[in-house]
């Protein structure tokens, strides 16, 4: 499909335990396309990380193809993994993961850095990444003074900086009050559709789940449609 952003087929994930093999996803196939808003479900320990890790280059699978823009990921060394990484995929997890030693400015601009964009050129864009997000005034601010809401909203800016093809968001608001993770919804939920970034995501959040495109459950290693 031309539409199609990720396509799997017959994924699978097993990892060796000290007395047996532990098989985590289980023939997962599955298609997401450009554009669209996933969000899946399941208890913890389900092993719906471990299928966004596979997603995002993160972890490889144990068997099956995954492909991204008709490319089998499964077939880029280490190197290549890295590059796609920073340039085509975004990542929001449930602790942001920002860097204390650095103001909010330059924790966005990193990608960038990393990218070996100038430093103007990268703190350009961050600063492009913190208006959309509603930081434009907390740029230098350290991440240490920045509310919970503010830093998950600054690890979204960074997410977007290098305008990724997909948004992968690993509890986004699972160590958020409720109303802070309301607004980060919200904010998820609307660079999506302004943007049309790919979003995927994985949540207990079933009031998340129902505003996205479509929900998928993850249930003994195999993927079901809610």
């Amino acid at each position: 499909m031309s539409d199609s952003l990720y396509r799997l087929t017959s994924i699978g994930k097993t990892y060796q335990g000290p007395a047996e093999k532990l098989t985590v996803l289980k023939g997962i196939d599955l298609t997401i396309l450009k554009g669209q808003s996933l969000a899946i479900l399941g208890a913890s320990g389900s092993g719906k990380s471990t299928l966004l890790h596979i997603l995002g280059t993160l972890d490889t699978p144990t068997s099956g193809d995954i492909f991204f823009q008709g490319r089998n990921l499964k077939d880029l060394d280490e190197q290549q993994r890295a590059h796609t990484r920073n340039r085509e995929i975004g990542f929001v997890f449930q602790f942001h993961h920002l860097l204390p030693e650095f103001n909010t400015l330059e924790n966005v601009a990193m990608p960038g850095m990393v990218a070996g964009q100038s430093k103007s050129r990268a703190m350009d864009a961050a600063r492009n990444a913190l208006d959309l997000v509603g930081l434009a005034h907390r740029l230098d601010h350290k991440v240490t003074t920045l509310s919970g809401g503010e830093r998950q909203r600054a690890s979204i800016a960074r997410a977007l900086v290098m305008n990724p093809q997909v948004i992968l968001a690993d509890e986004p608001t699972g160590n958020l009050d409720e109303k802070t993770a309301e607004t980060v919804e919200h904010l998820l939920l609307q660079l999506n559709q302004t943007l049309q970034t790919t979003l995927v995501v994985v949540t207990h959040n079933t009031g998340l789940a129902q505003h996205m495109d479509r929900q998928l459950v993850l249930r003994s290693g195999e993927l079901y449609e809610q």
